[in-house]
Order: structure tokens, then C-alpha cells, then sequence
């Protein structure tokens, strides 16, 4: 079984938008999911920050998000985001605060002769 492939949007607060993302969410949460359902979708949750929202969509294969996105109504949304030029990042993997990838870096193998000997009495 093949895991499923994540994409976020986020969509940013602006201070000279008319709306908040807040407020986009509220008003394109509904058809969004409904979209989500209906085209594959096999999960999706919403995250809601101090400076935004983020959807976070979990579709089995590439394909399927490519077709998602480029729906009339996904289009519609996204075009109506508060600020659509420096408000809306799309990208793969999960979004928000969840951390760039650091891999973790080996740490040095125990050795016999790196072991602190008892001190002599």
C-alpha cells in the first residue's frame, strides 16, 4: 500500500486585504470539501494560525491533485484569497509550522578506549 502524497495551502492575513483568511475559510470551506470528497481526496484538515489558515490534503497519487486543483471551483477559490499575489502558497507536504526536514546527523560510535577509567586510589 503507497502513502498518500500531502499538499498545503496556506493562505496568509494581509493588512490591505478587505478580509481575513479567516474569513475566506469560513466562506470556501464547505465547497472545497465537498470538492475534496468527490475527487478522490483521502484526507484534509484545516489549521487556523495567528497570521492565516492552512489546508492541509492528502490525495493517493500526484494525478489526483493535479486534477483537484485545476477544478473551476478550486480555481475560484484560490483566485479569491485575501491577498492572491504574497498570500497564497501552495506546495507539497504539510504546511504551517510543522518544521523543515533536518535529517538527523550520526553521532560517534562508543569505543571501548573512549570510556573514562576509574581514577586510581
Amino acid at each position: 500500500m503507497r502513502s498518500a502524497d500531502w499538499w498545503s495551502i496556506e493562505i496568509l492575513d494581509s493588512e490591505h486585504a478587505v478580509t481575513s483568511a479567516t474569513a475566506w475559510q469560513d466562506a470556501y470551506a464547505q465547497v472545497l470539501a465537498e470538492s475534496l470528497i468527490t475527487n478522490g481526496a483521502s484526507s484534509w484538515k484545516w489549521f487556523e494560525y495567528s497570521w492565516g489558515v492552512v489546508l492541509e490534503v492528502a490525495f493517493a497519487d500526484e494525478r489526483l491533485w493535479l486534477d483537484w486543483t485545476s477544478l473551476p471551483g478550486t480555481q475560484a477559490a484560490l483566485d479569491a484569497v485575501p491577498d492572491p499575489v504574497a498570500g497564497l502558497l501552495v506546495h507539497r507536504g504539510h504546511g504551517g509550522t510543522s518544521g523543515s526536514y533536518v535529517p538527523c546527523t550520526p553521532g560517534v560510535p562508543p569505543i571501548a578506549d573512549r570510556v573514562a577509567l576509574p581514577e586510581p586510589i
